[in-house]
């Protein structure tokens, strides 16, 4: 039984944050000069991009959405049972002290302390119709440049549950503080367990429609196929059957996210938050110690597991369970066989790789964490362009619009322009040739011009020439047969590709 392999999502290097850093300061060079409504909503725009990466989970109920924000944070404080907590949305951030607030929906807060397993509480002391969200901050390192919404399940039998997530992604009523703190997401995580089923799909287009704010398209939403160890029987391994029904799925799904990434939740919790104990291994490692015939008995089933007489007590080997569950068990003790003498440190490490979860790490760092800087940008822009459409005095508007014109004209926002053409695409709003559509997707998402080329290993000269033969496709393709539409797409690839062939003829 072998750790799934890493795979990689895409092996371009960040963008430094240049829009948004150009954004930043058209928003400190004309804020003070505007009239107090509309410096207070340029500072709002200006706080949001300095804010980190926010990342939203959304999902049906009991898809263990609660279980994978506990591995992003790297702790085990969102609770996985069914409470009042998981019936609300919860916003997860960095603070300098772990702290709890409620907040209701006319804007006030009560605080409440974490239970003493370190947990948010089972009972917010609030009546959920008048919750808008809880706000969690914590110490953790993890949450320094990374920010985690879990929203309720969606598709449930409570209509108030699926209602509550609308709520706090859509509402306008709600005061300024909590509104800022909920107004929109950069990266979108679906979570489902086994095959996309009808009711499946029905919740992944609620969570989209009721997510304007979030700008939910291919471009920024990831599949999570969690408890992947469920779709085989006992502790057997899984990977054969997850990965190539991963990327089944993500040709079914690939207008909804742009890829599927197969977990064991369960795995991702107790190696990320630190849960095994030398304890636990030291049990996992006399169990690993019997026969080999004694062994397959007791990974048969979960009962047999907990049940039979075995030299680890019972209650030791349910809390196993509880972390592990029979597939972790079983690469657990198959480890331990094949080396006695593995250190905890590594059974944890080996461990982590098999719960398929730094799959999921390297894709928010690689495809989703470095692109913020085009959607947040993006998302300022626009909020800047509203602003001066109804921004009070018309001096106040003739400064915004001239403003926002001196960083349109800039070469640097065109990747604005690729990404919301890739975005039209990838939603099916623009149809195009699949090969036409792939290469557009690579050049608005990637820094890397052998991997926007298809060309690993390509020479400077080799690179320069493909990219000129691009831009020059893409404008043939615009001027002759793409319908008004597909003829829009085009210009803005035939341009992307012609500034990537200036970086590398300047290079």
């Amino acid at each position: 039984m072998t750790p799934v392999p890493h795979q990689a999502a895409t092996p371009a290097p960040p963008y430094p944050a240049v829009l948004s850093a150009r954004i930043a300061a058209l928003c400190d060079e004309v804020g003070p000069r505007l009239g107090p409504a509309a410096a207070e909503q340029v500072r709002a725009v200006r706080r949001r991009l300095a804010e980190p990466l926010r990342v939203a989970l959304a999902g049906r109920l009991k898809a263990g959405k609660s279980t994978l924000v506990n591995a992003l944070i790297g702790r085990r404080v969102a609770p996985t049972e069914v409470g009042e907590c998981t019936r609300v949305v919860t916003q997860f951030r960095y603070g300098t002290a772990d702290r709890v607030d409620v907040v209701r929906r006319d804007g006030t807060r009560a605080s409440l302390p974490l239970d003493e397993s370190g947990m948010i509480p089972q009972r917010l002391g609030t009546p959920l119709a008048q919750v808008a969200f809880v706000d969690v901050t914590l110490t953790s390192d993890r949450l320094r440049d990374l920010t985690v919404v879990d929203t309720p399940g969606l598709a449930s039998t409570s209509a108030a549950v699926s209602g509550a997530a609308r709520r706090y992604i859509l509402d306008e009523d709600l005061d300024a503080d909590s509104a800022g703190a909920i107004c929109g997401a950069e990266a979108i995580l679906y979570v489902f367990t086994q095959a996309v089923r009808a009711d499946d799909a029905a919740a992944l287009a609620a969570f989209r429609s009721a997510s304007a704010r979030l700008a939910s398209t291919p471009i920024n939403s990831l599949g999570l196929l969690n408890k992947a160890d469920k779709l085989v029987p006992g502790a057997a391994d899984p990977w054969p059957v997850a990965a190539p029904l991963a990327a089944e799925q993500t040709g079914a799904l690939r207008r909804v996210v742009s890829d599927v990434v197969p977990v064991v939740g369960l795995l991702a919790e107790t190696t990320e938050a630190g849960r095994l104990t030398a304890a636990d291994c030291e049990a996992l490692r006399t169990l690993a110690g019997l026969p080999a015939a004694e062994r397959t008995v007791l990974l048969a089933s979960v009962d047999l597991f907990a049940d039979r007489p075995a030299p680890v007590p019972r209650q030791q080997r349910r809390r196993l369970l509880e972390l592990l569950d029979l597939y972790g068990v079983g690469f657990a003790l198959a480890q331990f066989a094949a080396r006695p003498g593995l250190a905890t440190g590594d059974l944890v490490r080996l461990l982590y790789q098999a719960s398929g979860f730094p799959r999921l790490r390297h894709t928010l760092d690689t495809a989703f964490r470095w692109r913020t800087d085009a959607i947040k940008a993006g998302g300022a822009l626009s909020a800047l362009e509203r602003l001066a459409g109804h921004a009070g005095p018309p001096a106040d508007r003739e400064l915004l619009r001239d403003a926002i014109e001196r960083v349109v004209r800039q070469p640097e926002y065109h990747r604005l322009r690729l990404l919301e053409a890739a975005q039209r695409v990838g939603t099916g709003a623009v149809e195009l040739p699949a090969p036409m559509e792939r290469e557009l997707t690579r050049l608005a998402l990637s820094a890397d011009p052998a991997w926007i080329l298809d060309l690993p290993g390509a020479t400077p000269e080799q690179l320069l020439k493909a990219a000129l033969e691009a831009a020059t496709r893409w404008r043939v393709y615009a001027l002759a047969g793409a319908s008004p539409a597909q003829s829009r797409v085009a210009l803005v690839a035939h341009r992307g590709f012609h500034l990537l062939s200036q970086r590398l003829r300047a290079r």
